[in-house]
C-alpha cells in the first residue's frame, strides 16, 4: 500500500483474489462463486457457438481451476505487481475480499483523491487526456469481437481474454501501463484510470437505512469511450452487480484495525 496525504494508505495494484484459507490463487476470469463459476462454463461451452464469426467461436473458455470447481472460497485481496486482477466481482465481494484482507473497500472522496495524486491532477500522469498513458479507451471491445455485439454477453469468461492491436491483451497486468501512475511521495498507485472499473462506498450520499451504500464503480475500465480521468465515475448499477469489468482495490486508515498497516502480500506466490 501507499500512503495519501498522511491521512490513509491506498492499494499499489488493483485486487487480485486469494482462497482466505488456503492462499490458492482464484481464476481471473471467474466470479469466485464455486457454483456461479460452474454455471457460467456450462452456458458458455454453449453460447459462444451461436455468436460472432469463426474466430470468436473458436476461442476456448478458460479453464475453470479444479479447486475452484470443488471448493467453496472465501475471497482474500492481495495487491500485486504483474498479475491479472480480477474481473466480474460484485461490490458486496469485493468488499469482503478488502474486509477479510484486514483492509476495507475504498471511500469515493479517498480513491479520487488518491487517483490525482500530490498534485492533485485531473489524470494520473497530467492536466489533459492522454490517449494511451493509462489503459482506456481502447480500440476494441471485447464484447464486439465475440459476439458482434458490445451490449451483450457481459459475463462470457472469454471477455478479459481478448487482444488488441499487435496482440495487446485489452486487460493488462497490473502496473504494465508504466505512465499511469498516481504519484504520493516516491511512490505511486497504478492504473487508477483504465484497466478495470473499480467498487467504492459512495460517501457522497447519505447510505439507505435498509441496504446501505449504494454501487459505484470508478476509474473506467479499458473499453470504456471516456476521457474523464479520476472524475470517471458509474452509478448506474447496484453493489450486488457484476460483469467482467468491474474489480476492486482496498484501502485502510491509521486508526482502523491497528496502527500499523495489514502485513504485506509481497510473500504471496504470484499466479
Amino acid at each position: 500500500m501507499i500512503s495519501v496525504a498522511d491521512r490513509f494508505c491506498i492499494d499499489k495494484w488493483e485486487t487480485s483474489l486469494l482462497d482466505k484459507a488456503t492462499r490458492t490463487p482464484l481464476s481471473p476470469y471467474f466470479p469466485p462463486d464455486r457454483r456461479f463459476a460452474i454455471k457460467l462454463v456450462e452456458i458458455w461451452e454453449q453460447e459462444r457457438l451461436t455468436m460472432g464469426d469463426d474466430k470468436a467461436q473458436a476461442m476456448p473458455l478458460p479453464e475453470l481451476p479444479a479447486f475452484q470447481r470443488e471448493h467453496d472460497v472465501e475471497p482474500f485481496a492481495v495487491s500485486k505487481p504483474r498479475v491479472t486482477p480480477n474481473g466480474y466481482l460484485t461490490g458486496v465481494v469485493a468488499a469482503r475480499a478488502c474486509e477479510n484482507a484486514g483492509k476495507r473497500l475504498c471511500r469515493y472522496t479517498e480513491w479520487r483523491t488518491a487517483c490525482e495524486g500530490e498534485a492533485k491532477r485531473p489524470f494520473p500522469y497530467g492536466t489533459e487526456y492522454a490517449q494511451g498513458a493509462c489503459n482506456i479507451f481502447r480500440e476494441a471491445h471485447p464484447a464486439a469481437f465475440l459476439h458482434n455485439n458490445a451490449t451483450i454477453g457481459h459475463l462470457d469468461p472469454r471477455l478479459l481474454l481478448v487482444v488488441g492491436k499487435g496482440d495487446d491483451p485489452l486487460l493488462r497486468p497490473t502496473g504494465e501501463t508504466p505512465r499511469c501512475k498516481s504519484e504520493w511521495g516516491d511512490d505511486a498507485a497504478y492504473d487508477m484510470n483504465g484497466n478495470l472499473d473499480e467498487w467504492v462506498v459512495d460517501d457522497t450520499v447519505e447510505p439507505d437505512p435498509k441496504t446501505g451504500w449504494k454501487g459505484r464503480m470508478v476509474g473506467g475500465f479499458f473499453s470504456r469511450s471516456k476521457k474523464d480521468g479520476c472524475a470517471s465515475s458509474i452509478t448506474a448499477h447496484p453493489k450486488d452487480y457484476l460483469d467482467y469489468s468491474t474489480g476492486g482495490r482496498c484501502c485502510w486508515a491509521p486508526e482502523e484495525k491497528g496502527a500499523v498497516p495489514p502485513a504485506s502480500s509481497a510473500a504471496v506466490p504470484a499466479r
